[in-house]
This record gives structure tokens, C-alpha cells and sequence, in this order.
């Protein structure tokens, strides 16, 4: 049997299928029967509209949206925060920007790596032709 404390509520359940217990998952159910309710009555709203109207948080909402079970497709002033900065963005993890910058920081990361290994090549040949030269001195 898989016993594990509930990442949500702390509590003590059987994992199954699910990573929460029965409770935490019936009332994460209600929470996106809401979410639908209200975008289907509201489709102009904004993730903080929406927020407000149901009482859940603006990080499940993303959540929701991320996994798939709430589209924005056809809504147009739902945006969900970058991981990053935090900017509202309607796909993906992070904005255009902060992808940017991350490309950048691997290319220079990789960059300078490999400027490395060349600095180091080249003084393990200087160490070896100052040691060969003192060999034939001798």
C-alpha cells in the first residue's frame, strides 16, 4: 500500500491515481466548475476577474489553463503570469523576453565554456613544451 501526506492539506491518503487525497480533489473539481461557469457567462474576463469572482487563486487558474482543462482560446483578456517575470502571457511558461534572455545566458554560458577548455588546452601544450625544453637541456 502507498501511504503519502496529502501536498496540499498535509493529510494522510492512499496514493493511487491521483496525488491528492480525495477531499483536496473534489474540492479542486469545484474550484474548476466555477472557472468554467464563469468564463462561459464571462468571457472577457481577466485572470484576476476571474479570480475574484470564484475565490480561486490566480496560480491555480494557471494551473488549470496549463494542463489543458481550461482553454483561452476564446478568451480574449485571459493571460496568466510568466514564471519569470511574472509579465501575462497566454502560452507557453515564459515570455518572449525572458526566453530571450535565457537563450542568451546558454550561448554565453556555452561560450565561455568552450573559451575555457581552449585556455586550458593551451596550457597544458605550454607546460609540456617548457618541460621538454628543460629535458634537452640536459
Amino acid at each position: 500500500m502507498n501511504v503519502a501526506n496529502c501536498p496540499r492539506c498535509g493529510k494522510i491518503f492512499v496514493k493511487g491515481f491521483a496525488e491528492l487525497c480525495l477531499n483536496c480533489l473534489k474540492d479542486l473539481e469545484l474550484q474548476y466548475d466555477k472557472c468554467l461557469k464563469y468564463l462561459r457567462e464571462n468571457r472577457g474576463a481577466t485572470i484576476n476577474e476571474l479570480s475574484e469572482a470564484t475565490e480561486v487563486s490566480t496560480k491555480q487558474i494557471t494551473k488549470f489553463i496549463r494542463e489543458g482543462r481550461i482553454s483561452i482560446i476564446n478568451a480574449p483578456n485571459m493571460s496568466y503570469p510568466c514564471e519569470v517575470c511574472g509579465t501575462l502571457i497566454r502560452d507557453k511558461t515564459i515570455c518572449e523576453s525572458c526566453r530571450s534572455k535565457l537563450a542568451k545566458d546558454v550561448r554565453l554560458n556555452t561560450e565561455e565554456e568552450q573559451r575555457r577548455k581552449e585556455l586550458n588546452v593551451e596550457e597544458t601544450r605550454s607546460s609540456f613544451k617548457i618541460k621538454d625544453r628543460l629535458k634537452n637541456r640536459h
